[in-house]
């Protein structure tokens, strides 16, 4: 089987890379298990939600996947309030910068049934198994198909075949810490606010998401340590029904009230991570080429400007040259660096300074969140910068 570019991986990076392509007129297939998601019944939410940003938003606009999914489950974020571990405070609001809305709270599992429910409209070619081996041009499939492309692209997470098959430059480093994610009922509203607290050694953050009847819900994404982690996830039930919501709020001190879990707790490992994004018929995207401390909440829409960035490469390449022609490839590598490496001192350098000990830093680092509450030109320079345009 032959195609100009095969993407390996259908996670949103891969299914995003293949559709982008498909409308630039690219003959594309994917490779990777078939699984429909399926639509959560009712109120349920899935468990694992993104801020998208306004270039993500344009880019999902773009590709005719933001009409597509649910709009009432999908809650736009007009404010975030960002506090210190001890005065310090910042608060963004869309208003500073003049945009409607700072970024939107969306689902993963709706981005990917938008998603898969337009790749099955383009009939973009979809090949339900997992690359075996790999080399320049061809990948065998564990199911022993042989498939033939000028580009591979490795849209396959964080511990991605294809980049080890193709021998990429990879570092990792272990915060030792885990991300816990659930949704929460609230007594207050949220009132389109997303609430964030730097604390010493954690990060705790909650996401507006659309009220149920059972109230108002936010989601909640906190970083802790191992050890911490571990605790609350082999909690039985009843236990972790009062643990964690007296622990969330001993840090934020009751700002939206009583607090209730209304889903099942889930927990992965923070790393910060970075791989080399292009090699001779190879290009990797999201969680193969990057990951960052969920802190800024930017993962994903690193991912989503990988695949905006090399299918323009890809689209505007001389006629004469191939899709994996190494030359190309380096133009979108070079495209990328700077994003990335911001995000990356970004995200890293804030996890640092909140996670030392040193006597004077306490308050150096809330007198500084304090200064740029202050300085109404400074946040909105934070809020173009995350916005990604």
């Amino acid at each position: 089987m032959k195609h100009d570019v095969i993407v390996c991986g259908a996670g949103i990076a891969g299914m995003g890379s293949a559709l982008a392509l498909t409308r630039a007129g690219v003959n594309v297939a994917l490779l990777a298990p078939k699984r429909a998601p399926a639509p959560m019944p009712g109120e349920q939410y899935h468990p694992r939600v993104y801020a998208i940003s306004e270039a993500s938003q344009a880019l999902l606009a773009s590709l005719g996947i933001w009409d597509a999914m649910p709009q009432e489950r999908i809650t736009p974020v007009d404010a975030m309030q960002v506090n210190g571990d001890r005065d310090g405070q910042v608060v963004l609001d869309a208003w500073q910068a003049a945009k409607s809305h700072l970024a939107w709270i969306v689902e993963s599992g709706e981005i990917e049934r938008a998603l898969f429910q337009a790749l099955t409209i383009y009939g973009v070619p979809w090949i339900d198994d997992t690359m075996q081996t790999w080399q320049p041009g061809l990948v065998t499939t564990a199911g022993g198909m042989t498939l033939q492309a000028q580009l591979f692209i490795g849209a396959d997470g964080a511990r991605s075949p294809l980049r080890s098959a193709a021998a990429m430059a990879h570092q990792k480093k272990d915060y030792g810490d885990q991300g816990l994610v659930t949704h929460l009922t609230c007594e207050k509203p949220h009132m389109n606010t997303a609430y964030q607290w730097f604390c010493n050694h954690h990060v705790l953050a909650f996401l507006p998401m659309p009220d149920t009847s059972e109230g108002h819900q936010v989601s909640l994404v906190w970083s802790v340590d191992d050890a911490t982690a571990y605790q609350f996830l082999h909690m039985d039930e009843a236990t972790l029904g009062r643990a964690l919501p007296e622990a969330l709020n001993e840090v934020a001190q009751g700002c939206l009230g009583t607090l209730r879990m209304r889903a099942r707790l889930h927990g992965f490992p923070l790393t910060l991570e970075k791989a080399q994004m292009a090699a001779p018929g190879v290009a990797l995207v999201g969680d193969a080429a990057h990951r960052v401390h969920p802190l800024a909440g930017q993962g994903l829409n690193l991912g989503l400007g990988d695949v905006k960035a090399l299918a323009q490469v890809l689209n505007e390449k001389e006629a004469f040259r191939s899709y994996g022609d190494l030359r190309v490839l380096e133009r979108y590598a070079r495209t990328r660096a700077a994003d990335v490496m911001a995000m990356r001192v970004a995200t890293d350098g804030l996890y640092q300074l909140f996670s030392r000990d040193l006597p004077a830093l306490p308050f150096l680092r809330n007198a500084g969140m304090n200064l740029v509450q202050q300085l109404p030109w400074v946040k909105r320079q934070l809020i173009a910068g995350a916005s990604g345009l």
